[in-house]
């Protein structure tokens, strides 16, 4: 997919890594964070859309996903996760439903596997699985401008979705803070689906009405102060969503069968995830800041890595790491030789919510949360 036309704006320094393609910043990326936390902020994000059309969608992404899908309304919010059979995640995105296509939101460079993979399993089903390249997505604070009224007349009307993170959906469970403890409550996302051929005309209208627009830097430093996990960024080849607090908003436990729930079932109902993610404060009087995937270190000894790194504004350099659940809450630990202290995410004690009682046994769809 080529770059983002708004790369052509003035100030603009392109972003590496997943977030290639559209803006880092625009010359203010401390100005733009604080204009995405006030909630006036447009940020032109490295995703893409990929649909699912025809009257068996729903049910389909049901059998396939972590997530209850049948219930879904047109204009109603939910994420799934696809899974492989021993319950790693593979795929991940947003999902809403526009009453004839379910819209999945994923990493652009994600849409290209999940939409083979979903074309794959269509077998008999009534339904169709395409790339939607002439879509961008805009992200915005969920209490930031409507951005679903600003496309041209006679395009094709905006879809919004909104990030259910933090909150504990019913059937799901959390390994971490409650609800309203959780640093997400203070900034939730919204997405908006336009055309890119209007791509410009929407961002200018939103300019015009009082919005600042920023760049995938700024998007990042909110994401990883509310904890969220990326797919980009905190999945590997051996992530189960436990480790990661996902069940919150995208795992239903009580669903029927799907590719790797036995492991989620297992490790919720009689293990404990074997890492846990993190926040972890760096010593910001280093003046620099470690590459994700870096090493994190407890004296000798690697006990994890990190997985995101961001300047936030308030927080100053933090970062998302994956590390092993039974390492110290107080440990001493560095990234890169720059000393850190975690702030936790997961609980140590690898236990989710509303775990059932020892006399109910593992049936999922006895449990009560």
């Amino acid at each position: 997919m080529s770059p983002s036309i708004l790369l052509t704006r003035p100030g603009a320094v392109a972003a590496t890594g997943p977030d290639d393609g559209v803006a880092a910043h625009y010359g203010h990326p401390v100005t733009e964070q604080r204009a995405l936390e006030r909630g006036i902020g447009v940020v032109d994000l490295p995703l893409v859309a990929v649909t699912v059309t025809g009257p068996d969608r729903l049910t389909w992404l049901n059998t396939l996903s972590s997530q209850v899908i049948t219930d879904l309304v047109p204009g109603g919010s939910t994420e799934l996760l696809l899974l492989d059979p021993n319950g790693r995640i593979e795929h991940a995105a947003a999902v809403l439903d526009d009453g004839e296509s379910a819209w999945l939101i994923t990493e652009r460079q994600a849409a290209e596997p999940l939409a083979a993979f979903l074309d794959s399993m269509r077998f008999m089903l009534r339904v169709e699985v395409a790339q939607q390249p002439d879509t961008a997505v805009l992200g915005t604070s969920a209490a930031g401008p409507d951005l679903r009224g600003l496309a041209p007349e006679g395009s094709r009307p905006a879809l919004t979705w909104t990030d259910p993170w933090p909150d504990t959906a019913p059937g799901s469970t959390r390994y971490g803070h409650p609800d309203a403890d959780h640093p997400g409550t203070q900034w939730r996302a919204r997405l908006t689906l336009v055309q890119r051929d209007h791509l410009t005309e929407v961002v200018t209208a939103a300019e015009a009405a009082g919005a600042r627009l920023a760049g995938a830097w700024a998007w990042e430093a909110m994401r990883v102060s509310a904890w969220r996990p990326r797919l980009a960024r905190e999945v590997d080849e051996r992530t189960i969503p436990h480790e990661l607090d996902w069940l919150r908003t995208a795992v239903h436990l009580e669903k029927g069968c799907y590719r790797g729930q036995e492991t989620i079932a297992r490790v919720f109902n009689m293990g404990r995830p074997p890492r846990r993610l993190v926040l972890l404060h760096l010593d910001g009087s280093e003046h620099v800041t470690p590459e994700p995937g870096e090493e994190v270190h407890s004296g000798e000894r690697v006990v994890g890595r990190v997985t995101s790194v961001v300047r936030h504004h308030e927080l100053g350099p933090v970062a998302l790491a994956m590390v092993k659940r039974n390492l110290a809450a107080d440990a001493p630990l560095t990234v890169a030789g720059i000393a850190a202290a975690q702030e936790i995410v997961v609980s140590p004690d690898g236990m989710g919510t509303g775990r059932p009682e020892p006399s109910q046994g593992p049936a999922l769809r006895r449990r009560t949360l």
